[in-house]
């Protein structure tokens, strides 16, 4: 870590800011809904970015300082926790997992998503379960939670599973489509997402039960709590007020880029009963 970044973590966001610096947002490539690029702009689109500059403009109105500057930085699973605990991101938007591990070096505020790992497999396929594919070749993104506890899973119960790590989650759709991995294990949300966008949605479906459950949060950094009072304030009200079933539904009801088709994803049971008390604090 260098001094400035340092500086910055010693800081604090408001402060910077009102000192006229910018504020910086990780964003993803290919999370969709979440975070992903718009394929005709570049631009970063999504559910979580749609939250981030709306937290942005609240930080913003906070600190009075009208012409602050908003700066994106690309983030990928393996590198989007030490970005932030570095400094080098304020709002990590995308679809992390607030997790014990990750607690350790960052901050999370009121869960946008609740989640689980499931299987993508092809349409043909006749597993409905993680124990159907006993013997066979698995993929999941690196430096992910499913991908763990896919490993997990395989050395209790002994499966006998190939587990194969992708670079990215394109990638491992790529290598079910292919034939090089029975299935793909990921949060069902991303894999919803990530088949509609392929040119032959119907050769794939999701199946299972949840592997693991999965509140996913917005990052911060973990020593700012004037910042983090600000960020979880106004998540509760966006919550409260009921405002983000509006942001929800645009992002998993409606069709959206870049196939313009619709995810069809109401919101889940879970996430429904964790937004009656939305805090900070999850119990997974």
């Amino acid at each position: 870590m260098g001094s400035g970044a340092a500086m910055a973590c010693a800081q604090g966001v408001l402060e910077r800011v009102q000192g006229g610096g910018k504020m910086v947002i990780a964003h993803r490539e290919s999370s969709v809904p979440f975070s992903y690029l718009d394929p005709k702009s570049a631009k970063p689109i999504g559910y979580a970015v749609d939250l981030c500059l709306h937290l942005a403009e609240t930080v913003r109105r906070k600190t009075g300082m009208k012409d602050m500057a908003v700066e994106f930085v690309q983030v990928t699973p393996a590198n989007r926790v030490s970005v932030v605990e570095q400094g080098q991101a304020d709002l990590e938007c995308g679809s992390t997992t607030n997790n014990a591990e990750r607690r350790q070096k960052v901050a999370f505020t009121v869960p946008h998503f609740i989640t689980g790992a499931r299987l993508l497999v092809p349409a043909a396929s006749s597993a409905t379960r993680l124990e159907d594919l006993a013997g066979k070749k698995i993929v999941s993104t690196k430096g992910t939670t499913p991908l763990k506890a896919v490993d997990q899973a395989n050395r209790e119960r002994l499966m006998g599973l190939t587990i194969l790590e992708a670079p990215d989650h394109a990638r491992a759709v790529e290598m079910v489509e292919k034939g090089e991995a029975d299935a793909f294990v990921m949060d069902d949300v991303l894999l919803y997402g990530l088949a509609a966008g392929r040119p032959d949605p119907q050769a794939l479906k999701v199946v299972g039960r949840f592997l693991t459950t999965e509140p996913l949060a917005i990052m911060l950094p973990k020593n700012d709590p004037a910042f983090k009072k600000v960020v979880d304030d106004e998540m509760r009200r966006l919550v409260n007020s009921r405002e983000i079933y509006a942001m929800y539904d645009k992002w998993f009801a409606r069709p959206i880029a870049p196939a313009n088709r619709a995810l069809n994803l109401p919101v889940s049971y879970l996430l429904r009963d964790f937004w009656k008390y939305p805090t900070d604090q999850v119990p997974f």
